[in-house]
């Protein structure tokens, strides 16, 4: 089950260190703007701030991978990061898209719930 749950708080890591490509470096290009539905007019005028968002999930995910490189003494350590990938889903399905509930939050509900589970 910890291994399991190490593979699920990994991949969390590894879908905010891709969210950080798309916001950092994509955004004006095709592919982030087939990400997240965008104008190459309304891409350039945001570019600075969707930078901005992918450092921020740049931050989630070094938080992640920091807290698995401390095996047993991180679980305390993902399982911060993981709520704060939560909050940060719950809040943008609120204010920005929906779906970010679905792609951003629920897979750090499945990976809380596991690590949660597997420290039993």
């Amino acid at each position: 089950m910890k291994k399991a749950a190490a593979a699920l708080v990994a991949f969390v890591a590894l879908e905010h260190i891709y969210i950080l490509v798309l916001e950092m470096f994509l955004w004006t290009k095709p592919a982030g703007l087939r990400a997240f539905g965008l104008s190459p007019e309304f891409a350039e005028q945001t570019a600075v701030l969707a930078a901005n968002q992918g450092l921020y999930n740049g931050f989630l995910a070094a938080g992640l991978i920091w807290g698995l490189s401390r095996k047993e003494e991180g679980i305390p350590i993902q399982i911060f990061f993981l709520c704060c990938v939560i909050i940060a889903g719950v809040f943008g399905a609120i204010t920005a898209k929906p779906s970010i509930l679905y792609v951003q939050a629920a897979p750090a509900v499945i990976a809380l719930a596991v690590t949660l589970i597997s420290r039993r």
